[in-house]
This record gives C-alpha cells, sequence and structure tokens, in this order.
C-alpha cells in the first residue's frame, strides 16, 4: 500500500490547487449570484438536453421547422400551395374508383330490406370496379382464390359467426382453434416446447405486438428511451410502432444487394437499443436479409430480434421440402431470434384478418399482453390490441390450415416459386430494365436507369394488370401468387412486359404521367410533411359520401396504398 502514497499526496496537492482557483474565481461573487448563476445554468442545460435527446432526430425537427415556416412566407407560401393544390388535383383525378356514378346510402334505411332485395344489393356492390383479380393480373392482394376452399371458408365462418375468444369459457372449441393455430405455426418455425405466441388481426398487428412487448422489456431493463434498428426496407408498420408507443426508430441503410449492413446495424447499436429486425423477405425487393448475422449481434449485445415474415412465413417455412432450399436458415433454429410475425391470410391462405406473433419463450409474450386488475368491470386481460375478436375468422383460419395440410402447401409453394424464377429468368432478357437484389421467394422488383418506371407501370395498367408501385428508388413488383400459376399468365406477363418496354424506347426520355408522375413528384418532395398531408387527404376520401366534383379541390388528398 505504501506504493500508491507518492499518488495520493500528488492528487490531493492537485485538489487544493483546484480547490484555491475555483474560490479565487469567485471571491469577489455574493452567495446569491453563485446560487441563482447555478440555478439557471441548470435550467439551460436540462433545456438543451430535451431539444437534442428527443425520440425524432434533431435533423428531421430541424427540417420540419425550416419548410413550416417556408410555408408562411408570404410569397413563397403561396407559391407552395399553389404547387400543393395542383398536386392534389392531380391525385383527385386519379382516383376513379370514388365515382361510380351513384350516390351514397347516408341514413338507416326506413324499413328492413328483405334478404333477395339485399343480396342483390351486396351483388351490386361486390361488382363494382374495374380490376378483377380472379384474371390473375393483380400483385398480391388475393393469395388463393380456390374456390372449394372459398365455399369451405363461407361455411366454417357460419358456423362461428357470433363467437368471440373474449369469451372462451362461452366458446371453448374456439379457443382450441386458436391455441392450435399458434401451435402449428410454432412447430412450422422450429420453435422449441417453450416457444408461445398469438393471433392477430394482420401483420401491422403482429409487429405492433412485438414493438410493445420489447419496448416494455426495455423499460424494465432501465432503458428510458427505447430505440428500434430496422432495415430501410422493413414494413412500414414498425414506423407505426414508433410512433404509437413512443420508439425511436433508427433506420439502418441497405447494401447494394437490397440487405440491411450489418456493420451499419453493429455501428448502430447503443445502451438504449431495445430491439433489432430484419425481413424474411422484405416487402419492396422480396430479398431476405441476413438474419444469421444480425442474430449474432442480439446475442453478442443482448438484444431481442425480431424476424418479420409476414410477406412470405408460409412461403419459405415449405420451401425445402418444395425443392427451393432457402440459402441461409431465418427461423427459431438460429439462435438469437426471439421473435417471428407471419400472416396465415397471405401465403397461408387463411381470410384477411388473421396473422400470429410468436416468440421463442414465454417470457417475452408476458410482455405483449395487457392487464387492468382494478377495474369495476373484472380484471380485464387481453393478449394483443382488441378486446373483442371475430372467432369466425379464428375458425376460418383454423380449417384453411388444417385442409391445406402440409402437402398442400409444399404443393402451392412449388407452383408459386416456380412461376416466381421463371418470370425473373424472363425479366432478366429483357433489355433496358433491371432487378433489384436477388429475390429468394415471391416478390420481383424491377426498375430502370434508361427510362421512367413509372411508364411501365402505368402501359402495364393499361393491359389489366396491377402491379405495386415503390419509392427511394423508383420501382414497380409484382408478387407472385397461385392465381399467377395459373396456365399462360406468367407467359402473357412477360410477353406485356416486353411489349411495352419496346413502346417506351420509341421515346426513352418521355415524361411519365397519372398516378406515376404523382409519386415522381413525391418524391422529389424535400418536405415530407407535405406528402403526409396528401396522404391524410387521400384518407379523408376513402371515407367520403359526396360525390366528387372535379371542378372543386378535394378535401384532403391521396398518398399511396
Amino acid at each position: 500500500m505504501d506504493t500508491f502514497v507518492p499518488y495520493k499526496e500528488i492528487i490531493l496537492m492537485y485538489l487544493e490547487k483546484a480547490r484555491s482557483f475555483v474560490n479565487g474565481q469567485c471571491a469577489g461573487i455574493e452567495p446569491w449570484q453563485l446560487i441563482g448563476s447555478t440555478f439557471a445554468s441548470t435550467l439551460v442545460v436540462v433545456w438543451l438536453h430535451g431539444i437534442l435527446f428527443q425520440p425524432e432526430s434533431l435533423t428531421s425537427r430541424s427540417k420540419k421547422w425550416f419548410f413550416k415556416t417556408l410555408r408562411k412566407l408570404p410569397f413563397v407560401g403561396a407559391i407552395i400551395q399553389k404547387q400543393f393544390n395542383k398536386a392534389l388535383d392531380d391525385v383527385a383525378s386519379g382516383l376513379r374508383f370514388l365515382n361510380d356514378g351513384k350516390g351514397y346510402i347516408k341514413a338507416l334505411p326506413a324499413q328492413g330490406m328483405s334478404q333477395p332485395v339485399l343480396l342483390e344489393k351486396i351483388k351490386e356492390y361486390s361488382s363494382m370496379g374495374k380490376v378483377h383479380w380472379e384474371d390473375g393480373k393483380v400483385s398480391g392482394t388475393v393469395y388463393s382464390g380456390e374456390e372449394k376452399l372459398t365455399h369451405l371458408l363461407v361455411k366454417v365462418y357460419e358456423e362461428f359467426a357470433w363467437s368471440n375468444p373474449l369469451h372462451p369459457d362461452v366458446f371453448p372449441g374456439l379457443r382450441k382453434m386458436e391455441a392450435e393455430v399458434v401451435r402449428m405455426a410454432c412447430t412450422l418455425f422450429n420453435g422449441r416446447p417453450n416457444s408461445c405466441g398469438v393471433m392477430t388481426s394482420g401483420g401491422t398487428e403482429s409487429i405492433l405486438m412485438a414493438c410493445k412487448a420489447y419496448r416494455d422489456l426495455a423499460y424494465e431493463r432501465g432503458i428510458k428511451h427505447p430505440e428500434i434498428l430496422v432495415p430501410l426496407s422493413v414494413h412500414a408498420a414498425f414506423d407505426k410502432a414508433a410512433h404509437y408507443f413512443g420508439l425511436k426508430i433508427v433506420h439502418i441503410p441497405l447494401t447494394k444487394t437490397m440487405q440491411v449492413d450489418v456493420q451499419a446495424m453493429r455501428r448502430a447499436i447503443s445502451k438504449n437499443t431495445a430491439m433489432l429486425a430484419c425481413s424474411a423477405p422484405q416487402f419492396p425487393h422480396g430479398v431476405m436479409d441476413p438474419i444469421e448475422e444480425v442474430a449474432k449481434l442480439a446475442l453478442k449485445y443482448r438484444i431481442p430480434f425480431h424476424v418479420d415474415a409476414c410477406l412470405g412465413g408460409f412461403l419459405i417455412a415449405f420451401m425445402e421440402k418444395a425443392g427451393f432450399p432457402l440459402q441461409r436458415p431465418f427461423d427459431f433454429r438460429v439462435e438469437g431470434v426471439t421473435s417471428i410475425s407471419a400472416d396465415t391470410h397471405k401465403y397461408g391462405y387463411a381470410p384477411k384478418g388473421s396473422s400470429v406473433i410468436l416468440y421463442s419463450d414465454k417470457k417475452y409474450r408476458h410482455y405483449q399482453f395487457f392487464v387492468a386488475p382494478d377495474w369495476q368491470g373484472g380484471i380485464y386481460a387481453s393478449p394483443t390490441i382488441a378486446g373483442s375478436r371475430p372467432g369466425g375468422i379464428i375458425a376460418a383460419c383454423w380449417a384453411t390450415m388444417m385442409y391445406m395440410g402440409e402437402d398442400g402447401y409444399v404443393e402451392a409453394t412449388k407452383k408459386i416459386i416456380s412461376t416466381a424464377r421463371f418470370i425473373e429468368s424472363g425479366l432478366r432478357k429483357i433489355d433496358n430494365i433491371q432487378i433489384f437484389g436477388k429475390p429468394e421467394v415471391s416478390v420481383i422488383s424491377i426498375g430502370s436507369d434508361v427510362f421512367d418506371i413509372y411508364r411501365l407501370s402505368n402501359l402495364l395498367s393499361s393491359r389489366g394488370w396491377n402491379l405495386n408501385v415503390l419509392q427511394f428508388p423508383s420501382s414497380i413488383h409484382l408478387c407472385i401468387t397461385q392465381l399467377h400459376t395459373k396456365p399462360g399468365i406468367a407467359e402473357q406477363f412477360l410477353e406485356d412486359v416486353r411489349d411495352c418496354v419496346l413502346e417506351i424506347m420509341k421515346d426513352p426520355k418521355a415524361k411519365t404521367t397519372g398516378m406515376g408522375a404523382i409519386y415522381g413528384m413525391a418524391q422529389s418532395i424535400p418536405d415530407r410533411n407535405m406528402v403526409s398531408e396528401i396522404s391524410h387527404a387521400y384518407l379523408d376520401c376513402l371515407y367520403s359520401t359526396d360525390i366528387p366534383s372535379s371542378d372543386k379541390h378535394m378535401n384532403g388528398s391521396p398518398g399511396h396504398s
């Protein structure tokens, strides 16, 4: 211990010098001044901390403030508003589905309709629109459409139309069905005995529930400002979760192959990181993120890791048995994966309104649950966002999985992946277009460095095709379903793309029109709040019961689907 005595004396000497220096500087200051300056400086520090450390970055907030101020300037603001109104009108003119030439029902009928009249009315509503998904020209949207399955689902829903899993004592069979759907999904994704999950209303709710669970876990671990790290290509439901639950979302850039940059994700990890996420596959380009590499980060830093397989989960689970093994594993076999979301209402072929969120261990699911132990109406406990849920959808999902069986899913997967590989191969042979990344599943994204890709979207629309329009970068994609595996559909798509590209190349620099022009414009607007305003107005239009008029502005406006 004697060895440290000289060092102790040196430290004490410097501390004494520091004390003398500080006291000397404060010699002419009265006590009230010292207290006041300390109080004021503390307030300034707290104020600066509140400005600098928020879920939304300082850069983003500065941009919003700048553009908001700019729009208030008399001369500049008027020009911006004029262009904004023009954008609203352009979008409104593109929403042809809003005007069917007939008025809206705005009040209950004085007397109830008879069943024959009502069913005739139902037929009228179901036949509205010019897009016929049965023809196999729509991207995604309807994933099966098989007539026998449809008839079966109608019968099943009829049996459980009035059921509600909120009352398991009244509907014990429904409770059993939901438990079996979750267990079958856990088995499918190679969960261990302690794996678990719940059914939700769709992929968005499944993702919301995972984010909510990991936020609450982060709070328990002492993280006051939780952050989630996600790829740029991840589904927008993660942004919605961050918005709803007060999380900071950090978007990680992609590599040239459209996969998340693992090294960039590693650098973004901080003491506030509550969750990592990847897609299997991601929606825009159909590319599988490097699940194993990100899982290693999750293990190293003890962070929960969610795999979003909402889109293709019920394809990738069967691809190996269908003869198309994936390059890398993605499910609970990968150590570090703590949760998986997968939509039963996509390639699970169940009716819309069903999905599963699965956890590797029950300890994670407990953070998802909500319990109000002191409510006067009794102890209220619910597993998901909704209280009452439609039992008919749960029963129909269970029936679909039992009807399909493993052999049915494997056969459907074989047809879809074969068709996807055929289309991808054909597209790569067409000049002046490109495929983004290396799609392994059912989504193929198309772009071009030669012409505006939205022109191709418009021309294909004129031929009856309904594709997804994407941005950053400009592209369109086709999500292959069972309907595209029908004879001649894939060949027709390739022929139409080939013909449309030849037509475009007669004048490759021509500007696009219609919704393509609107998407192009939306990407170029630096004020993203303005794009949000257009989107708000679009949503307003969906609930409007006024017949659109061509001589007035939209009372709000559109965005994208």
